[in-house]
């Protein structure tokens, strides 16, 4: 015969058990209006930070030159990599600020968050759309034949800016957000473990707890119940 023996109540110097979980409660995954407007906040200050681009852009660029004879337009230089080395100069410099403003929204708000990045993310596309078109209102006249005419025969002026890689409006959203990643996982708060130290249950000392009765012989330690 074996009988079940019933582990005493709690004494009132136990830890209390902890209160059950709600389901769906996360308290560290909400999203507060506090970080939908920092994630505003972030887009807004990449988004004008599109201005730099344009003037480094527009001053920094390697430029592609023409020259007339009074009848048609030639290359100075047919061998020349200008206008690579625009797109090239457009893609650095994009890759630059991107890793810059990662930064700065890092040391800003070091506990990150989606909306955190979603602002990144949008602002940096912005910023290098108001870069590009920027830097070509900056750069040389578009029209080719008033600069012409207004250089004269024989001697070279400047052809606008031209962004032939248009995938390069894309460097600066890229690398903000990648750069970003890595600075939270390196150098970002830790979430604490749920539960505290994993243990949410209530535990009884071992000497509370007597062993069943085994073949119905009462148990000669202390606490056990009596034997009818």
């Amino acid at each position: 015969m074996t009988e079940a023996v019933t582990p005493p109540p709690p004494s009132p110097t136990d830890p209390p058990w902890p209160p059950p979980e709600k389901p769906g409660d996360a308290s560290g995954v909400a999203i507060t209006a506090a970080d939908i407007r920092d994630g505003a906040a972030v887009a807004l200050a990449v988004g004008v930070a599109g201005v730099l681009l344009g003037v480094l852009w527009a001053w920094l660029a390697p430029r592609v030159q023409y020259v007339s004879n009074g009848e048609a337009l030639f290359l100075r230089n047919t061998e020349s990599e200008a206008r690579i080395g625009a797109d090239g100069t457009f893609l650095l410099l994009s890759a630059a600020l991107g890793a810059v403003s990662a930064v700065g929204a890092f040391v800003w708000r070091r506990r990150g968050g989606i909306p955190l990045v979603i602002g990144l993310a949008v602002g940096s596309g912005f910023a290098a759309l108001v870069g590009w078109r920027l830097g070509l209102w900056l750069g040389p006249s578009g029209d080719l034949l008033a600069a012409a005419v207004k250089a004269g025969k024989g001697v070279p002026f400047d052809a606008p800016l031209q962004l032939l890689a248009h995938g390069a409006l894309l460097v600066w959203s890229v690398v903000a957000v990648l750069v970003h990643l890595v600075l939270t996982a390196v150098w970002g708060p830790r979430d604490p473990e749920p539960g505290g130290s994993g243990w949410g249950g209530y535990y009884a000392a071992p000497s509370a707890v007597q062993p069943a009765v085994q073949g119905g012989e009462p148990s000669d330690a202390p606490g056990a119940p009596p034997q009818g």
